[in-house]
């Protein structure tokens, strides 16, 4: 008997969710700080996709104008991602996935005033709820990982700012096209941005490194493997599969990411023993809060799903 449609949506869908899942574990595998390992996961991706031809009717039918907007938006990507993997070196990856969690409360905030949405009282009960969750997550913790923790949070309020631009945007470009203008946007922000990481002051180890330096093979396998695997690949997925199944079932895959990190961190990290019972308390309050959206929402069609093409926070459901 052959497989429904949604069925095998249903399945790819949790496939991508879990590739995702596994851009933490690579993040902490691979030895290079967090500015060069961003900068060639960028220029990878952007390599490949220069290699289609659709990439290229698609920027020479867009507006100059059109063409900076997604541009301003693929610099705050790339902060986003140099924030996010710059939390799990300065902590580890189970804490990098929970403050990604922490995106669908700075985008129900974002989203009003960027996207032109309407305000709801619901998405501020459902932010504010997370916030014990916060606490306890932070007082779970070694104190020398809370460094990690503010530049996760960081991380999750990029997500929330160009998510919602990403929103108002993304109908009016070829979606392949939107993300090698974001991510070349991206690869060049972080190229002039390099020089300037090594003078912060308690980042530089965690982000600052020479961009130039070849990665060696194992570092380059795990980059591949991000790059091609982790993004390519369920980016190119996710398109097929969110367009046969409900906003609601999408919304419930995409909220499992951070839990599948969680559990590969455990599993393949160990780092179960870094943490303590209350930082996973507090990681069920917030997922508690995060599961509990989709719930309580009336969640619109998928019209757009090529907005998850750039982020580790894929919540464009709601």
């Amino acid at each position: 008997m052959p497989m429904s449609e949604s069925r095998k949506a249903y399945l790819q869908i949790h496939f991508c969710v879990l590739l995702w899942g596994f851009t933490a574990i690579l993040g902490k595998l691979i030895t290079m700080p967090a500015l060069p390992l961003v900068w060639w996961r960028m220029l990878i991706v952007v390599a490949v996709l220069a290699m289609l031809p659709r990439v290229w009717r698609g920027l020479r039918a867009m507006s100059g104008r059109l063409l900076m907007a997604y541009a301003g938006i693929g610099v705050l990507v790339a902060l986003h991602w140099l924030t996010f993997y710059g939390a799990i070196k300065l902590a580890n990856a189970s804490i990098g996935a929970t403050c990604i969690a922490l995106a669908t409360v700075f985008t129900a905030m974002a989203e009003p005033w960027l996207a032109h949405t309407r305000f709801s009282r619901r998405d501020l009960a459902l932010g504010i709820a997370v916030l014990p969750g916060v606490a306890l997550v932070v007082g779970g913790v070694d104190p020398s990982m809370r460094v990690g923790i503010a530049v996760g949070a960081v991380s999750a309020m990029l997500v929330g700012l160009f998510g919602s631009l990403n929103k108002r945007l993304v109908e009016h470009g070829d979606p392949l096209t939107v993300t090698a203008i974001e991510l070349g946007a991206g690869t060049l922000a972080l190229t002039l941005l390099a020089p300037l990481m090594s003078h912060v002051p308690l980042l530089a180890d965690a982000f600052a490194g020479d961009l130039l330096v070849l990665p060696g093979a194992r570092d380059a396998a795990y980059l591949l493997a991000l790059s091609l695997v982790c993004t390519l690949l369920p980016f190119a997925l996710s398109l097929v599969a969110l367009r046969h199944m409900s906003a609601f079932a999408a919304q419930l895959a995409i909220n499992l990411e951070p839990v599948y990190a969680i559990v590969l961190a455990i599993a393949l990290l160990g780092e179960q023993r870094e943490l303590t019972p209350q930082f996973y308390v507090g990681v069920a309050i917030i997922l508690a809060a995060v599961f509990v959206y989709p719930l309580i929402g009336n969640p619109r069609p998928l019209q757009h799903p090529e907005v998850l093409g750039t982020s580790e926070a894929k919540g464009v459901a709601d």
